[in-house]
This record gives C-alpha cells, structure tokens and sequence, in this order.
C-alpha cells in the first residue's frame, strides 16, 4: 500500500470501499454491490466482458446472485494502492469468490484485480474493474497446457463471428 501520510484518510475510505463490495457480494445485494461504482463504470469481468455501468453490473451479478454463485463470498485485499490524483486510485487486489459451503476457496478461482477509485463530491467510488484469472503460463507444459485447452475449446465452442 501506499504509505503517503496525505492520504492516510482516502486510502482507509477505499479500504472501506473494498470492503462494502465484499459485504455487498455476501448480502447477494445486487444494486448495493453496483452502487459502489460510478454510473458509467466499466466493470470488466474474468470473462472479458464489459459490464458498463449500474443496469449492466446489476443485470449480470443479479443471477449469479440469485443462482449460479448463491450464497458465496469474496475473500480478498488489496495489494497496492497508488494515487494518480489527487481524486484518483489504482489499486490491485488478490481475491476469489468462495462458494457457499466451502471455508477456502478453489484455487482455480484466484483473481488479479485492478481498481480505479475516484473521489466525487467527497464520496469514493471505483470507477474501472478489470478482474483476471490468475493462470501462469510458466511451469513448462503443465502451465501451458490448460491454455492449450483452453483455447481449443474456445476455438470448438465459442460464439462464431
């Protein structure tokens, strides 16, 4: 973290701010986990996909919410936070969704993250989330090969253009 003691208070306020989308995540609360973003967010997925803005962020996180991810949680923290601006942060986090259930996550779920904050009208509130599996390629083929897969599936599966 950032140890400039001018912004000892805007770092513990984004702190506060990682946390309530912890909170968020495990209430299963939709619209409070998009109102911690700006209106024109762009909330990037571990899929890829753009989520732009409040209606997209709760239209996606709804079901997984209601189905697919119920009754999980985030486990994380933030691993960095620099300030850009005065009004702007770039954090990066380390985190994963825990399934209900389960007292640690799968391992295949650990996630890189990067945050940008912003401060409006005295109100932090992440403005970019891009979210990114982590899944080195290193270890020789046993790192390359799920991306050989991966791809090849893809490939096979995917949508077409």
């Amino acid at each position: 973290m950032s140890h400039q003691s001018e912004h000892t208070a805007d770092e513990a306020a984004i702190q506060q701010l990682f946390q309530a989308q912890t909170d968020a995540w495990a209430a299963g609360d939709a619209k409070a986990y998009a109102a911690l973003f700006t209106e024109d967010a762009d909330y990037i997925a571990f899929d890829g996909v753009n989520q732009k803005g409040h209606a997209a962020i709760i239209a996606s996180h709804k079901p997984l919410f209601e189905k697919y991810l119920k009754g999980s949680r985030l486990t994380g923290q933030l691993v960095d936070l620099n300030f850009l601006a005065p009004n702007v942060a770039m954090g990066h986090a380390i985190g994963s969704i825990i399934d209900a259930g389960r007292s640690t996550p799968k391992p295949e779920r650990l996630s890189s993250q990067t945050l940008i904050a912003i401060k409006e009208n005295g109100k932090w509130r992440f403005r970019a989330f891009h979210n990114t599996r982590v899944r080195p390629i290193g270890n020789g083929l046993r790192g390359l090969i799920p991306w050989v897969v991966a791809d090849m599936a893809w490939g096979l599966l995917g949508p077409k253009s």
